[in-house]
């Protein structure tokens, strides 16, 4: 296994099939907008593969905040169903961490769902801690 980080929209556009397994009602043409949207905002992604597989991948934002000024931010991680549990997520995490020391950051920072409780003993298994809450406001509801 090993970890590529993807910078091109044409690259992140090969993942699209494991982005489903995330997203499974997404469209490539959804993606792919969502894709020209992102990128020019430090959005990178790392990927996971066995050969020419991808197994793995993680979104990437490198940021700054002023509660902890330089930051990684992991997003939409996800691991094929059938690799789960032999060391693709660790393999993810500790590149980014790696990643984050090089690039100067300070912390690195994910969300995740509140009932995605395997993710949370995962997290917490490779050294994150629950810091707080992240709180949305949806302008689209049917409310």
């Amino acid at each position: 296994m090993e970890v590529v980080e993807l910078k091109t929209k044409e690259a992140m556009l090969h993942v699209f099939d494991l982005i489903r397994e995330l997203y499974p009602d997404m469209t490539l043409e959804d993606y792919s907008e969502q894709l020209e949207l992102m990128i020019p905002h430090n959005y990178t992604m790392l990927s996971v593969n066995d050969g020419n597989k991808n197994i793995g991948l993680a979104g990437l934002w490198i940021g700054n905040k002023l509660w902890c000024g330089k930051y990684l931010e992991l997003d939409h991680i996800v691991v094929s169903k059938k690799w789960r549990s032999k060391g693709v997520g660790t393999l993810m995490i500790n590149y980014a961490k790696s990643l984050a020391k090089t690039k100067g950051c300070s912390s690195i920072g994910l969300d995740s769902f509140t009932h995605n409780h395997d993710s949370h003993r995962f997290f917490y298994r490779e050294g994150f801690i629950a810091k707080g809450f992240h709180f949305v406001y949806e302008l689209n509801s049917l409310d």
